[in-house]
């Protein structure tokens, strides 16, 4: 009920509808908001006129239409807001839907009700759909009242009011538990034991739950509503070409005289009939949109269940990655400390021979210039050959490379980390997962399901078009009183059957598809009739 007080309120002033009437357009307006958004334009100026010359000055503006919207789809004429252009603008005020309305102008003096206020013509824009409207001299009478729509929002705001408590407390009312469909009293536990006993003339009475009390609830008899052109008369026909009800006297001498009518009556039961129709095709979108927003809601959840999971998978896989590139870089630093120990043994040895060589040569040194001390020539030239020949022997030998270093102290190693920063930063998803769309609704196969004796036998395909890849089927099936649905297959067959159902009852079952992305909508809702006992013939299934 509550999603229903939107349509029960004015676009202009917000509040419910009090004393509607229908416009043209087939919108509804207050009466008072009508009367406060109309604007009187000077009959001697013509539409044709205040289009050529432009001169319309707008004093109501309509959420900043353009003037273009004022032009009459009814009577291509042009409807402007303004009055005269050298007239005062008058100020506005916005009502809470954002509807900006002119004041009632206000009373003229006593002296000045004498004298006939000058010929206008009045116009108005509906609020909702912006088609302007000029009235004739009839004014707002010429709209016809909408005591339908009263009587609704008379019936919502008494139900609204009644708020399910019971009427015959003397103190707090506590919650009805029950009300009378005969004396129209909602009653609680102990006040129905007190007041409404079920005995006597009162035993007759029809108690029911508070809830279906408050729906069935009829209020006072209204007003029956009256030909807008003669206030005298009521409705009786229905004229097809104006679809309007109309009086006798339009018939008679009215502008319907030459036009087809119809029982009022009989028309009303078509439109009703016609009504409900509608209403069972836009209940069967409704059912679609419920299911609808329950599937975004389970995707919702899902996005959230498949986020937590592909970042931990992320993460898992540049953990690997740190885990892979740390391997390696132990690796490496093993081979620089081989490195490392190779050069420090080379340079070690080479100081050690270098050391041992320097002593040997520092020790000839100090043997020759001992013997050159000694002043015995015989001795001397007996040995001083082999001396000189060492000495050449020694010098040559600390000049064949002796004395260069045999290892360098540069590393000669340069690590290529270019291709593996560029990998890096070129690290990407390589491709981006398309999510498949969900199935379309499976179709099932009327003449390949039935039932026979307790057990049922159910068959359905894909659309003939749908290319979306399907993983499986959930078969559900009521339990053969009206009551809910329940899983009696989840597979990737097309066909089943379902045993041990009760004889003599009326299942309804449905199907729906599923893949990786969600779940499909519901198939059509088909009926089966089990057998009232054993038999041998089938029975086919329906649909609705």
């Amino acid at each position: 009920m509550e999603e229903m007080e939107e349509e029960l309120k004015c676009p202009v002033c917000g509040s419910f509808y009090r004393e509607p009437i229908i416009l043209p357009c087939s919108h509804n307006l207050c009466q008072a908001c009508a009367r406060n958004i109309l604007v009187q334009t000077p009959e001697s100026e013509s539409p044709q006129s205040r289009r050529a010359s432009g001169s319309a000055v707008s004093d109501y503006d309509y959420l900043d239409l353009d003037k273009m919207s004022l032009y009459s789809e009814a009577d291509s004429g042009y409807g402007s807001y303004g009055g005269f252009a050298s007239a005062p603008t008058t100020p506005c005020q916005k009502s809470p839907n954002g509807v900006r309305v002119f004041p009632p102008a206000a009373p003229p003096p006593p002296a000045a009700l004498a004298p006939p206020p000058p010929p206008r013509n009045a116009c108005l824009t509906c609020p909702q759909c912006h088609r302007s409207l000029v009235l004739d001299e009839r004014g707002l009478r010429g709209f016809p009242r909408n005591r339908l729509l009263e009587g609704v929002i008379d019936r919502y705001q008494q139900g609204r009011a009644a708020a399910l408590r019971c009427q015959l407390c003397e103190k707090a009312p506590k919650e009805a538990a029950v009300m009378c469909e005969q004396c129209d009293v909602f009653y609680c536990d102990p006040c129905r034991l007190r007041c409404h006993p079920p005995r006597g003339p009162l035993a007759k009475h029809r108690l029911v739950p508070p809830a279906q009390g408050r729906v069935s609830r009829r209020l006072s008899p209204r007003k029956i509503s009256t030909c807008t052109d003669h206030e005298l008369e009521n409705h009786s026909m229905y004229c097809v070409q104006c679809k309007s009800p109309v009086c006798y006297q339009c018939l008679e001498e009215g502008k319907h005289s030459s036009h087809e009518v119809k029982a009022l009556g009989a028309m009303w039961k078509l439109h009703k009939s016609q009504l409900s129709q509608a209403l069972n095709g836009l209940s069967d979108r409704a059912k679609e949109a419920k299911e609808f927003l329950v599937q975004l809601r389970n995707m919702v959840q899902q996005i959230q269940e498949n986020s937590v999971e592909f970042e931990a998978c992320l993460v898992a896989q540049c953990d690997a990655l740190i885990d892979a590139l740390n391997r390696r870089k132990a690796q490496l630093l093993s081979r620089v400390n081989k490195e490392h120990e190779h050069k420090l043994k080379v340079v070690r040895d080479q100081i050690s021979h270098c050391t041992v060589k320097l002593r040997q040569t520092t020790g000839l040194m100090e043997y020759c210039l001992e013997v050159i001390k000694e002043n015995d020539p015989s001795g001397f030239l007996q040995i001083s050959d082999a001396l000189i020949r060492r000495v050449h022997l020694t010098e040559d030998q600390w000049g064949k490379g002796t004395l260069t270093p045999r290892m360098t102290t540069d590393f000669d190693l340069n690590l290529d980390n270019a291709p593996l920063l560029q990998s890096i930063h070129q690290l990407d998803f390589v491709q981006m997962k398309v999510s498949s769309p969900v199935p379309a609704p499976p179709i099932l196969q009327l003449e390949e399901c039935c039932t026979h004796n307790n057990s049922a036998t159910l068959s359905w395909k894909q659309p003939p078009l749908s290319t979306v890849q399907v993983e499986g089927y959930i078969l559900e099936l009521d339990d053969g009183n009206g009551g809910q649905f329940r899983e009696v297959y989840v597979g990737k067959e097309t066909m089943c059957t379902v045993d041990g159902l009760h004889f003599n009852s009326t299942y309804s079952a449905r199907v729906k598809a599923f893949n990786k992305t969600g779940v499909s909508p519901y198939s059509k809702t088909l009926v089966l009739q089990t057998s009232e006992g054993k038999a041998l013939h089938q029975h086919p299934a329906e649909r609705y």
